[in-house]
């Protein structure tokens, strides 16, 4: 694994956000559900596709935190143009599990 440096890694912007509106991505390839995460006053509410339909249905995910990376160019999905990606693990069947704060933080505060 190449090391970067630590402007590399400031670069990247992880943010928590707060999941206000989550439906099933009927469009998609793979089962997936299109988030929509509001980080604030100063980024917005913005989409996401996100591949995690084997642990969460849309209604346990309004109102969870997520952290996603925002500052990523915005992708076209099919039909949706995806405007963040929200991160997690592959459990150990390959299945995403999200990456979350382990307590409340205010949307849009950046990982520190």
């Amino acid at each position: 694994m190449d090391p970067i440096s630590w402007d590399d890694f400031m670069r990247v912007e992880l943010r928590v956000g707060r999941v206000i509106d989550a439906r099933v991505f009927a469009e998609a390839r793979k089962p997936a559900y299109v988030l929509q995460v509001d980080f604030g006053p100063e980024l917005g509410v913005r989409k996401s596709s996100v591949q995690i339909t084997q642990h969460y249905t849309p209604e346990q995910l309004i109102g969870r935190q997520v952290v996603a990376v925002v500052n990523f160019p915005k992708k076209q999905i099919g039909p949706l143009m995806s405007e963040c990606l929200v991160t997690g693990f592959h459990d150990a069947d390959g299945h995403v599990v999200l990456c979350v704060p382990d307590a409340e933080v205010p949307v849009g505060t950046r990982l520190a």
